[in-house]
């Protein structure tokens, strides 16, 4: 009659093939909790796409402003009356600080393009390039972004909504001061911030994802990618 109990060796198989599955069920299911977390905040970005575009249509084509003139002017303020849920849209789900926004009514995970949001202008209040707040003469929409996500170290009012582009070409330095290249990731965070990627509004209302590594890439060989194209010649 055999003995129902299990010897030394079986118990210690039974230990090292349950460590073994848990050293690859664990990488996977944080990697489908961040496929996850990356297509909610594609759908979040969309939602402000669809937003841009209906505020647009009731003001003559114009974008909203963003707090660079005044905090009472941020893109939140503006959607709301367009956007169903803004709430839960202004928050990217992989946002470290998601829950502390939710506390607070004008924090967002997603910054403008200031350089299609706001008209620079020099100390006499003349232009000092040309204007691109009107969605409809954006000669390439597909290629122009208008929303990026935001990095962590930023601010969490509605005066921190948009970029500072201007100052991204060769610099990826100011790219990671004002946005997350890298939010959509499974593993920690590389120092450079080049492992992972996020995700990016389009003028046309598509919202793609683009590799941290691929961003460094194009900024390090003088492109300002929050440029439009037409402005790039």
């Amino acid at each position: 009659m055999s003995d129902a109990g299990f010897t030394l060796i079986e118990l210690l198989t039974v230990i090292a093939i349950l460590g073994i599955l848990t050293a690859i069920f664990i990488p996977v299911t944080a990697s489908v909790r961040a496929s996850a977390r990356q297509s909610q905040c594609a759908s979040n970005m969309r939602q402000i796409g669809l937003g841009l575009r209906l505020f647009a249509d009731d003001n003559g084509g114009n974008l909203p402003g963003t707090s660079h003139y005044d905090v009472k002017d941020s893109w939140i303020t503006s959607l709301a009356p367009y956007l169903g849920n803004v709430n839960e849209i202004r928050i990217c789900p992989a946002d470290p600080r998601a829950e502390q926004m939710r506390q607070l009514d004008d924090a967002t995970s997603y910054v403008m393009n200031n350089l299609i949001f706001n008209l620079a202008l020099d100390e006499l209040d003349q232009p000092l390039g040309a204007d691109y707040r009107h969605l409809d003469s954006l000669t390439s929409p597909s290629l122009t972004k208008l929303a990026f996500i935001e990095a962590d170290h930023r601010g969490l009012t509605s005066s921190d909504d948009h970029t500072h582009a201007e100052q991204w070409a060769n610099n990826w330095l100011r790219v990671i001061n004002d946005i997350a290249p890298d939010r959509h990731r499974s593993g920690s965070r590389a120092s450079t911030q080049t492992e992972g990627s996020a995700n990016y509004l389009y003028a046309d209302g598509h919202v793609a994802s683009i590799p941290a590594v691929e961003i460094r890439r194009r900024i390090e060989s003088g492109e300002n990618i929050a440029l439009p194209p037409e402005a790039r010649k």
